[in-house]
């Protein structure tokens, strides 16, 4: 798995990256960041995920962000307020996400955002 997904950033043509129940996985590629076209990144139950790099920022196609499950990850990198396509952002049972940056005010065309069951929320 890790092998194939260092070699994503060359699929300029990639809309959708299903990655669900990949417990193996720990961080995300920088290669991840070339996709242009990527307007989906579904990441549900990647619970050994441990960290999301500040190249999320990059995707500035995407629409569809979710996170469902990712009981590991512990914040969000303040990149992702570069997202200006994001309409659906989903942290449902993010359970060890404590904030919010500050920069999630900048999603402007955002209209679905879940946040239920993220137990450490402050």
């Amino acid at each position: 798995m890790e092998e194939l997904l260092s070699y994503m950033g060359q699929l300029n043509a990639l809309q959708k990256l299903i990655l669900e129940v990949c417990w193996n996985l720990k961080d995300l590629p920088s290669s991840i960041g070339q996709l242009n076209a990527l307007e989906v990144l579904d990441l549900i139950d990647c619970s050994n995920l441990k960290e999301l790099p500040s190249f999320i920022g990059q995707l500035k196609a995407l629409q569809k962000f979710v996170l469902l499950g990712c009981s590991n990850l512990n914040e969000l990198p303040s990149s992702i307020g570069q997202l200006n396509a994001l309409e659906v952002l989903d942290l449902i049972d993010y359970s060890n996400l404590k904030k919010l940056p500050s920069s999630i005010d900048q999603l402007n065309a955002l209209q679905d955002f879940g946040l239920s069951s993220c137990l450490n929320f402050k």
